[in-house]
């Protein structure tokens, strides 16, 4: 097998060089001038690139795998039946009691489906029709919904969805700033007709990523407008554009500033905008599912991530990252970023197998000897590391779409699709790719030294997270030499946009303070009035008894009271004003220093924003407290550390 995959390879190498090779047939066509889509494919960026490093490390990898002559059990990818990757899919996205024998108890599903946008919506009722279609003719005994009635009894309450197709209490003039029940609150946008104006009214450059506004319905104003205006490539993918975050007044949230609860919401959000976003551009979306298989539940190589993090807690309570993850990019670093060629040259191969079985004996021992491991062996181990994953660093499911982030029309759709594949990764495959992306940056850093460049590193790289060994043979000879230069591509927007990556979209959060804020009121709503009255004036009595102090009289309208458990001044009143940022306020409470000397920095401690239509946000520096108080007016906020 490997001497077959090791001659292919040779083959494709020679056949690219004599321009007898197409990477990837289905994208080779050109684009007329005139289109409103600008297709930024593999195709077209296989003229600019050489792919001689990757067809390098390709063989690399077929060589290393010829030397091991352990039989590693091939992970087996289950085709779903019909119906199944739609229902699947419906759970995932925490919809499963729109089906089934729970699907009379939707309550929380009508609050979820209130907040979805025109084109998530879509997507939605797409999964259910299947779903529906399948079990009736499984004859299954449940109770079926209809796909039409989901939508209509959620439109035909109180609290109407802003569709596109009717008036909504959100959108009109003079009701404006009020929620579904007519109470006064917050305005959230969302991505109805609402988001559509916004989108044609809010001026934008070409290399600005709007967080505002729905990606898919973004991609669904492009498609529909005359002339769709998006960012040009111009000068081939060599140089790619300086995609930025315009600045948000009420601060930018990233993945891990958010409590867990509302991170759940996050998940289910983010993958039905994907899947919108999808489908809008045209390009498939399906889950793989793996068929479980047995694997080690110890050792270093060839371990799941979840039980080698379970085994480095007991020695390191707390971390996230495998601790021979971060020993060998340590080990790497250790001896200079400048070596020319590093990631690019391969190890010695014997050398490398010798070093990984010591290192399975003595690594947790602590008798391993480092001063043995040569730069460029470490460097290999790394790259087996992510290789011997039982499941893919990028994991099964999402594997395939990562892929096919290649075939979306425009880089900008590239990097909002990445943007919330990132988002969907389970935390330890996240927190373990954000470092390797970060280690793969400073290396790119001294390329003036090591000629390892963006392009270079990526072509490298790339066939360590996506030629995955558990597809199989076909997988490798067939689909992922026809993928090679898209999934390099996809490799350089990891690599050079990871900062943006890791932020989690603005219209998400609002969506999420908007289920928040619904949940509240249908809770508050399904109470007898007796019960919720005496409640009320039992917490308000509890309230002024215990919490009420001589300093903590009634705030003032456009004053906060901000809390400090963690410093020397436990509270203070605030006045906001136009100016006055979070950052401004953490620095005014570390400057009230009494006789405990202060040991926190600015950079150590945060203002978060807590309760309200949130749970817990931690805020960045830069947001403006006037606007996020006007956003969440009954929230808390309180200085803190924030958790690692």
């Amino acid at each position: 097998m490997v001497t077959v995959v090791t001659k292919l390879v040779h083959y494709l190498h020679l056949s690219r060089r004599s321009g007898q090779y197409t990477m990837n047939h289905d994208h080779s066509k050109k684009i007329p001038d005139g289109a409103s889509f600008d297709r930024s494919g593999s195709q077209d960026s296989l003229d600019e690139l050489s792919m001689d490093d990757y067809w390098k490390e390709l063989e690399n990898i077929h060589e290393t795998r010829g030397n091991n002559h352990e039989e590693r059990v091939a992970l087996v990818v289950k085709e779903p039946d019909e119906g199944e990757l739609e229902e699947e899919w419906l759970k995932e996205a925490g919809l499963s009691n729109l089906f089934g024998e729970s699907s009379g108890d939707s309550l929380e599903s009508m609050v979820f489906l209130s907040t979805l946008t025109r084109t998530q919506k879509a997507a939605v009722e797409k999964r259910v029709e299947t779903v529906t279609q399948t079990m009736r003719k499984k004859n299954k005994q449940h109770q079926i919904p209809d796909v039409r009635d989901i939508f209509r009894l959620q439109n035909d309450s109180k609290g109407k969805v802003c569709d596109g197709s009717e008036p909504s209490a959100v959108r009109t003039s003079e009701n404006k700033n009020e929620i579904l029940d007519g109470t006064k609150g917050p305005k959230f946008s969302l991505g109805t007709d609402e988001q559509k104006s916004l989108l044609e009214d809010m001026p934008s450059s070409d290399t600005d990523i709007n967080l505002e506004i729905s990606f898919a319905e973004q991609a669904a104003n492009l498609k529909d407008s005359s002339v769709g205006k998006m960012y040009k490539g111009g000068g081939g993918d060599t140089l790619l554009p300086n995609f930025r975050l315009p600045k948000d007044k009420t601060g930018t949230t990233k993945i891990g500033d958010l409590a867990p609860q509302d991170m759940k919401k996050v998940y289910s959000l983010a993958l039905i905008e994907l899947t919108a976003l999808y489908d809008i551009l045209g390009t498939e979306f399906k889950q793989q599912k793996a068929v479980k298989i047995k694997t080690k539940d110890s050792g270093l190589f060839g371990v799941p991530l979840s039980f080698l993090l379970e085994q480095d807690q007991k020695k390191v309570p707390g971390t996230k990252i495998p601790l021979i993850f971060q020993k060998l990019i340590a080990q790497i670093e250790e001896t200079t970023l400048e070596t020319e060629g590093l990631l690019r040259i391969p190890g010695v191969a014997t050398r490398v197998k010798g070093l990984c079985q010591e290192l399975e004996a003595k690594f947790y021992e602590g008798t391993f000897n480092w001063e043995n491991v040569k730069q460029h062996d470490a460097a290999s181990l790394l790259k087996l590391f992510i290789r011997e994953l039982p499941q893919p660093l990028l994991t099964v499911e999402y594997l395939k779409a990562f892929q096919d982030v290649q075939n979306l029309p425009t880089r900008k759709q590239q990097l909002q699709a990445l943007n919330l594949l990132v988002i969907l990764l389970p935390e330890a495959n996240r927190d373990t790719l954000k470092v390797l992306l970060e280690f793969l940056q400073r290396v790119i850093d001294h390329r003036d030294k090591n000629k390892m460049t963006l392009k270079n590193v990526a072509m490298v790289m790339a066939p360590n997270l996506f030629t995955f060994h558990g597809f199989g043979s076909k997988t490798i000879e067939q689909s992922e030499f026809a993928m090679a230069a898209g999934t390099a591509n996809v490799m350089r927007f990891m690599i050079q946009y990871q900062k943006l990556l890791w932020t989690i979209p603005k219209f998400i959060v609002n969506q999420v303070r908007k289920q928040n804020t619904e949940s509240q009121k249908k809770e508050k709503k399904d109470k007898a009035m007796k019960k919720l009255l005496k409640k009320m004036a039992y917490d308000r009595e509890k309230h002024e008894k215990q919490e009420k102090t001589p300093n903590d009289t009634d705030v003032p309208q456009g004053v906060i009271r901000v809390q400090a458990p963690h410093l020397s001044k436990v509270s203070m009143a605030i006045q906001l004003t136009e100016e006055l940022k979070a950052g401004d306020i953490v620095a005014r409470f570390l400057s009230q220093k009494s006789g405990n000397v202060q040991t926190l920095k600015k950079e150590e401690v945060f203002l978060y924003e807590i309760g309200g239509n949130i749970g817990e946000r931690c805020l960045d520096h830069d947001t403006y407290m006037k606007d996020l108080y006007q956003l969440n007016p009954n929230a808390e906020w309180v200085i803190k550390p924030k958790q690692s």
